[in-house]
């Protein structure tokens, strides 16, 4: 008899808390961004831009949050692996998704099964990437 184990699902109120402490860590920083929170099977769970983020930070932080999710890694993780010899360089043209691999996106796992992401654009990426890895970090 075999037995799964099921992590509880990213909830709204977990999608909110994301948000929170990434908008949070971002204005302590100097940081005006996007945050995107998505579920497991990609569907929008929360959603917040600063008044003074720049427009495209939304777009760049739900596409950061889909890749992350997609390919169950952090973005910045991926971004030597799209670039000319790299194992994944055709990807992000072979498909019709809005992949996007700059650092900023990061899985959310439960009890190491993948329940969501959040990404965050507006901050340099490396910022980007701190203000999500902290927030998924304070969600644990």
């Amino acid at each position: 008899m075999s037995t799964t184990t099921v992590a509880a699902p990213l909830t709204t109120a977990d999608a909110e808390a994301l948000v929170d402490v990434a908008r949070r860590t971002a204005e302590a920083a100097g940081a005006t961004v996007s945050v995107t929170v998505l579920d497991a099977g990609g569907h929008l769970l929360a959603f917040r831009r600063d008044d003074r983020a720049v427009l495209i930070s939304g777009e760049t932080s739900t596409r950061k949050a889909y890749t992350a999710l997609q390919l169950n890694a952090p973005t910045a993780d991926l971004v030597d692996a799209v670039q000319p010899g790299g194992p994944l360089h055709t990807l992000p043209t072979a498909l019709d998704r809005p992949l996007l691999f700059i650092a900023g996106g990061v899985p959310v796992r439960r009890d190491g099964r993948l329940i969501g992401a959040i990404g965050v654009g507006g901050g340099a990426p490396e910022q980007d990437h701190g203000f999500a890895a902290a927030a998924v970090a304070a969600l644990a």
